[in-house]
């Protein structure tokens, strides 16, 4: 077999193990918990670890990978991962799992921010395209059974081999990048922003802690440091980003009003419906008492609605502005959350099945043009960098999302029930995608767009994974 097809071959096991492990986690939070007879605060520890290093390793994956060597950087990613995925299954307590769990969103960052330039260098003309559209397939699969696949791994097995089924796959992956993938590098490659890098990451953990940590009071000594160490982080950042001559993050993007509300958008997606959902599967589990499998499978009304209105919304980019659907459909998802609102202990999970059906539809919606949004107002030498941006503000998202309303909901678990404090956290998450319908609105316009906003399927699978 020639030497592009065991590339590709590499990329889409390593990007399917990463995707997998996005989606399956979630399902087996409840096991864990009762594991390790961890928190509310462990719980959310374990989602944000991974989707803080991630975050802040996106940023700076590509440059390294640029600077020393794609293949070497890829099976670095690899290994990193694989190893944090072994720790994760031999974890012997909550903190160690998030530990683990960090190493392997430095692991997972720097794979996906290698992928899509290694099968780029290995595939000309239409077998790029072909390389691309089995990419996209592929990790399509991933996110649409991860549910499932953790829910049979967790009830049938233990939680520990959602983690340990990804060593053997990870070995092989591995061996057959330095086997079998040709080394390529930019020789004119900028030097590395360690500064931006530092700053970015520490303040971002520290908004997190900060957050996360709030349950107990926002006056409490630790939240009050944590979250003005955040600013002060945060804000050296993006002085530091202003002074640089080749900055990780260049501030000019940010003057395009589509740039922003395509980060805007990015950011409320994860911060609302992705977010949200890892307490809706708490409930189905610790409320209703489903096992893993069960609690999958209910979900996949959302990942079906997902899939087959993208699939319809790839279509109707042509014909539909992208500001349009980018705003229908966070309006679907808005109102798809406040459907699921209403809950009380006496509620059955057949209560979720309308608003899970509306805001998977809103989020087929909005995935579809979201990626292409933000890399098509920049010209296509700075499309690495705009891509990077919007995968990283999803996942802080994420994690300030999963921060913000685990902080909520567990403050309001005592006054309010369990039933109660969800229905709060619905009710926030959704006002939080109706305001980015409106933003995206006013912000995105079509005479921003550098290159006309085409979708691609690597595209529809990075905002997936972002």
């Amino acid at each position: 077999m020639a030497r592009k097809w065991w590339t590709l071959a590499a990329v889409v096991a390593g990007v399917f193990m990463l995707l997998l492990d996005s989606t399956i986690v979630n399902i087996a939070l409840p096991s864990i918990q009762g594991a390790f007879h961890a928190s509310l605060t462990d719980l959310q520890w374990v989602i944000d670890a991974y989707a803080l290093t991630l975050a802040a390793a996106l940023l700076i994956g590509g440059s390294l990978a640029d600077r020393f060597g794609r293949r070497l950087l890829f099976t670095i990613g690899i290994a990193v991962f694989t190893g944090g995925s072994l720790l994760c299954g031999l974890a012997t307590g909550a903190l160690f799992l998030s530990l683990a769990r960090g190493l392997q969103g430095v692991g997972g960052a720097v794979m996906f921010a290698v992928s899509l330039a290694l099968l780029g260098d290995a595939f000309r003309g239409k077998e790029r395209g072909v390389a691309f559209g089995v990419f996209g397939a592929v990790t399509g699969v991933a996110v649409a059974v991860g549910p499932v696949v953790g829910g049979l791994i967790t009830t049938g097995l233990s939680w520990r081999w959602i983690f340990l089924v990804n060593v053997p796959i990870g070995v092989a992956t591995a061996a057959v990048t330095l086997l079998k993938v040709a080394e390529s590098r930019d020789t004119g490659a900028a030097r590395l922003d360690v500064f931006g890098f530092v700053t970015f990451a520490a303040g971002l953990g520290a908004l997190v802690y900060g957050l996360i940590e709030s349950a107990g009071g926002w006056g409490q000594a630790k939240v009050v440091v944590s979250l003005v160490a955040a600013g002060v982080l945060l804000a050296a950042f993006v002085v530091g980003e202003a002074v640089q001559r080749r900055p990780m993050l260049d501030l000019s993007l940010f003057r395009k009003p589509t740039f922003d509300g395509g980060l805007i958008s990015s950011f409320a997606m994860s911060g609302s419906m992705f977010s949200v959902l890892t307490f809706v599967i708490i409930y189905l589990q610790s409320a209703l008492g489903y096992d893993a499998l069960g609690s999958g499978l209910r979900t996949l009304f959302i990942t079906l609605a997902v899939f087959v209105t993208a699939a319809v919304a790839g279509r109707l980019t042509t014909v539909v502005p992208v500001r349009v659907m980018i705003s229908a459909g966070f309006v679907f998802v808005g109102a798809g959350l406040l459907l699921m609102r209403g809950l009380t202990p006496a509620s059955e999970w057949t209560h979720l099945i309308p608003g899970m059906i509306v805001a998977g539809i809103g989020a087929g919606l909005v995935n579809v043009p979201l990626a292409s949004t933000a890399v098509g107002v920049v010209e296509p030498a700075r499309g690495g960098m705009a891509s990077g941006i919007n995968s990283t503000l999803r996942q802080v998202g994420l994690a300030t999302g999963i921060a913000i309303y685990g902080s909520l909901f567990a403050s309001h678990l005592r006054t309010d029930g369990f039933t109660g404090s969800l229905n709060l956290i619905l009710l926030i998450a959704g006002v939080v995608a109706l305001a980015a319908a409106v933003f995206s609105g006013l912000l995105i316009r079509a005479k921003d767009f550098v290159t006309e906003p085409v979708v691609t399927h690597h595209h529809e699978q990075e905002e997936v994974l972002a």
